[in-house]
């Protein structure tokens, strides 16, 4: 999203979607579950009015969205996220544990990645007519998806 001004504009949904890039059913939903505050309706239409906090708070949910956070942890950060210093170390533990998850998730990619490159070579070994390597490379493979299953865990 960007720099947003510090204007006392108000947004509707559908501008809130635009700026934001999530969909008008997920900034109902967030609005629903709790992540959000209630958001202020327009006095004569009832329609939900978004302010540049909304916005910014928004923008920080997208973020921690993009990083895997589950709903439950975002909810959980931004409550804590009111609570100030008093929370700094629920919040520092929160964010450690999404760390770990994707330190887990880059080992499980680099070994998918490994194993496709093992593949080819397989083939590649095969289409050559070797025998004796396209064994090598299958154990090799099996050995892969064994430590794969292992990081999943």
């Amino acid at each position: 999203m960007g720099n947003l001004s510090t204007s006392t504009h108000s947004y509707t949904i559908q501008e809130t979607s635009k700026l934001t890039g999530l969909p008008e059913s997920t900034l109902r939903y967030y609005e629903s579950v709790g992540i959000i505050e209630p958001v202020e309706r327009d006095a004569s239409s009832k329609h939900r009015m978004y302010s540049e906090a909304n916005l910014n708070v928004l923008d920080a949910i997208a973020c921690l969205n993009a990083t895997g956070l589950s709903l439950n942890d975002i909810k959980t950060y931004m409550q804590n996220r009111e609570k100030g210093a008093l929370a700094a170390n629920d919040q520092v533990m929160l964010l450690k544990r999404q760390e770990l998850r994707l330190k887990k998730e880059e080992e499980s990619i680099k070994i998918r990645e490994e194993y496709v490159n093992l593949k080819i070579a397989y083939w590649r070994a095969i289409e050559a007519g070797s025998e004796v390597e396209s064994q090598k490379i299958a154990g090799d493979a099996r050995q892969l998806t064994r430590r794969l299953k292992e990081i999943r865990k």
